[in-house]
């Protein structure tokens, strides 16, 4: 029953939302951000270092024992779970990791943080985006961590530091070192009450230039809600609804909107 409601919310999206190239958008902001960031096409050669990791993650049969932190995993109950199947199921999906890349890339982030490491595909999105960037990713388990600084060093990525620590415990002495250019990635616990304890932390930072994305935003009911929240938040002036992912903004002089673009 959970998945027929998701597959039919995910079928409204695809009907009811628009402006998949930006017809009928006013926000000269929105706009550039759809035809020049969601729907570029250009075939950057981070693309395909990434996607040859992910490739070889994939096809790894090597178990390790990890730990969950939050609401865990739909798929993967056990805690014995192989690499292959990590990558199948919780690593960023391709499209998303490539639009995690040119958000990154377009809006010249000076520091990224992540708050969800897992085998580290989306942070080498990331990485890639911006080498001049400095990107920290806090991931709660020992093992992934490992693996994950593992996969950057072979990939010769120099500029992240991969955090093994709570979000709980880690994000509060990190926020103090975000600037008006740093861009957030939130990809763990999805649970409604953790992600709106981030989500008020990091507000705080809503007077600069602050992005944030959250990751999953339809997983559950309590996800749904969480983001209806972040949406309402006064603080808040610009969000984008992708089903999958939602982008939270703070620029100001902008009226307050709610997009739901197709993606």
């Amino acid at each position: 029953m959970k998945n027929l409601n998701f597959l039919l919310r995910y079928i409204k999206y695809k009907i009811f939302s628009g402006h998949k190239y930006g017809h009928g958008i006013h926000s000269p902001f929105v706009f550039d951000l759809i035809t020049k960031v969601f729907n570029d096409k250009f075939r950057y050669e981070a693309y395909d270092e990434v996607e040859k990791v992910r490739s070889i993650l994939g096809t790894s049969e090597k178990q390790i024992s990890i730990t969950d932190y939050g609401a865990g995993s739909k798929r993967q109950k056990s805690e014995t779970r192989k690499i292959s199947d990590i990558v199948k199921y919780s690593a960023v999906k391709r499209k998303f990791g490539q639009l995690l890349f040119r958000l990154v890339k377009y809006f010249k982030s000076g520091t990224v943080l992540e708050l969800g490491t897992s085998l580290g595909i989306s942070t080498m999105y990331m990485a890639k985006a911006s080498k001049n960037a400095r990107v920290i990713s806090i991931e709660a388990d020992r093992k992934l961590a490992r693996i994950a600084r593992q996969n950057f060093h072979e990939a010769g990525l120099l500029n992240i530091d991969v955090i093994n620590n709570s979000f709980e415990n880690a994000l509060p002495g990190l926020i103090k070192g975000l600037d008006d250019r740093s861009f957030i990635f939130i990809d763990g616990n999805h649970e409604k009450g953790s992600t709106l304890q981030y989500f008020d932390q990091l507000s705080v930072k809503s007077e600069s230039n602050l992005i944030i994305v959250f990751d999953d935003i339809n997983w559950s009911v309590g996800m749904r809600e969480a983001w209806q929240e972040i949406k309402a938040s006064p603080k808040v002036t610009i969000t984008v609804d992708l089903f999958f992912m939602g982008i939270v903004f703070f620029k100001k002089g902008v009226q307050k909107q709610n997009f739901v673009i197709r993606y």
